[in-house]
C-alpha cells in the first residue's frame, strides 16, 4: 500500500513553490496517499494479456485519398467573385490612403 509522508508533501510543495500550512500538509498527505493507492490498484488490474488501447472503439480514416487533381483556372476562380480587376479579386481597401 503506497504511503506518502508529511515531509514528502512538504518537499513536493517546496518544489512547486507552494506555501502550505501544517493543516494543509496533513490534508494533502491523505489526498495524495489516496491517489497513489488508486493508481496502484489500477496497475494491479492491468494484465499482460490485455493489449494497451488509446480508444474504446476502433478508429477509421474518414478522409478521401490525398491525390493531386486539376485546380481552377484563373477565369473559373474569378467567375464567382463580386468584383475582379486585372485578373485578381477586387476588394475594398482596408488600410489608410497613405503609402
Amino acid at each position: 500500500m503506497p504511503s506518502i509522508s508529511r515531509d514528502e508533501v512538504a518537499h513536493l510543495a517546496s518544489l512547486a513553490r507552494l506555501a502550505v500550512t501544517d493543516e494543509e500538509l496533513d490534508t494533502f498527505a491523505g489526498q495524495l496517499d489516496q491517489i497513489l493507492s488508486s493508481v496502484a490498484s489500477v496497475g494491479e488490474v492491468a494484465a499482460a494479456d490485455v493489449p494497451p488501447t488509446s480508444h474504446a472503439v476502433p478508429l477509421t480514416n474518414v478522409f478521401r485519398e490525398d491525390a493531386p487533381r486539376e485546380g481552377l483556372s484563373q477565369q473559373q476562380a474569378l467567375s464567382g467573385a463580386p468584383a475582379a480587376e486585372q485578373g485578381r479579386f477586387r476588394v475594398p481597401r482596408i488600410l489608410g490612403e497613405e503609402q
